[in-house]
Formats: C-alpha cells, structure tokens, sequence
C-alpha cells in the first residue's frame, strides 16, 4: 500500500479572479508561493518520500516549492495529473459563464469529470505500483483532485478545493481509498472565507 497525498496548486491571478483555468498555464502570485511553502513546511510532519506534480507551471512550481521544504529532490512531472480541459470556459470569469454558458448549457470543449477519472486514477495506480510502501506528495489541480475524490467516495458532497489544500489516499493496487478531504495536517493552508465549491469553480460547482 502507497500513501498518495494530493495537493492543489497555490493561487494564481486568475484564481484570484475567479477565471476558469484549466491546460492555460499561468504562474503562481506571491500568495501561491506562500501558500505552497507553508503546505511544505506543514507535509514535513509526514515520512514523504518523493513529490510528483503536473507539468503546468502553476503545479511544477508549487511542488518546487514543497520539495525544497521537506528536503526531497526536484519533483517529477507526469502529465497524467494536469487540470481538466475546460474547453471554451477557459479564461472566462464567473460572470461571463453564466452570461455565454447558463445552468443547462454545455460547454464546448469541455473534458468531461469521466475522462478525467480514466487517466488520474491509472496514473495514481502506476505511481503506487513502481513505489510500494512509500508516502508520495502529487501537486495537481482542483478538477484532476476532484476527479479522484468522487472515484474513491462516490456520492459524497465534498465542498471546495482550495489552494494549497492536502487530500489524502490510500493506493493499493486498484484500490484508491479516501483517508481525509482536507487532511488535518494542512488546516492552517485552508482559505476560512471559501465556504462553498462556487468560489472555487463556476463550472465544477454545477456537477
């Protein structure tokens, strides 16, 4: 059995526009570095034995960033963990999703939470099969993280996904098992004012 903790990304400027941002590949503020040291500082308290992340710069950057704090190699990018391809919502604030795609409206080009799953879990699974027994810190993206939650505990209501958040699995063999939403150890990284999943993401707030 592999420990898998799944981390989100610090914050970038168009999440802190609240534009969708999925394969657009915008860096990390002032505010995500913080945010990615201090979840470093806070996943110290656990045996990590390696960090893997998406190969976006906002994750690369972020899981840099945790590394260096627990004293571990440069990460390794796997491109099975990027974010969910939010097609034509890329880029677009709240506002104008729901001016141009209203509730009921699909979104062209938008990758569906199912193909989503079909490459994540693989790649968690493959990650848990070439290191047996060990605890792996893997920075991805608010949807790719979603994607493995709603796999692991189906029908459960799980509320936003913030920057710099820790969601922890166990990983043997097939099994993908939720340990914590929101993993105790990284409390102090969590946002108190995003109380509801619509903060995080006009698109993932309507699935």
């Amino acid at each position: 059995m592999t420990d898998v903790y799944l981390v989100r990304h610090g914050e970038t400027e168009w999440n802190r526009q609240r534009r969708i941002q999925g394969l657009t590949d915008i860096p990390l503020n002032a505010t995500g570095r913080e945010q990615a040291r201090l979840t470093g500082l806070l996943l110290t308290r656990r045996p990590i034995s390696r960090v893997v992340a998406s190969p976006l710069g906002r994750a690369r950057e972020t899981a840099e960033i945790i590394a260096t704090q627990i004293g571990l190699d440069a990460p390794q990018l796997r491109e099975a963990f990027v974010e969910r391809n939010y097609g034509a919502a890329e880029g677009l604030d709240f506002h104008e999703i729901d001016v141009r795609y209203p509730p009921g409206v699909d979104v062209p080009g938008r990758e569906s939470r199912e193909d989503v799953a079909a490459r994540v879990i693989p790649a968690l699974q493959t990650l848990a099969a070439e290191h047996p027994g060990e605890a792996i810190v893997v920075v991805s993206h608010g949807g790719a993280i979603r994607a493995a939650l709603m796999t692991a505990a189906p029908g459960s209501g799980f509320g936003p996904i913030t920057n710099g958040s820790v969601h922890s699995f166990h990983v043997d063999g097939a099994d993908l098992r939720l340990v914590a939403f929101d993993d105790p150890i990284e409390l102090a990284a969590v946002d108190p004012r995003a109380g509801d999943i619509g903060l995080q993401n006009a698109v993932e707030a309507r699935e």
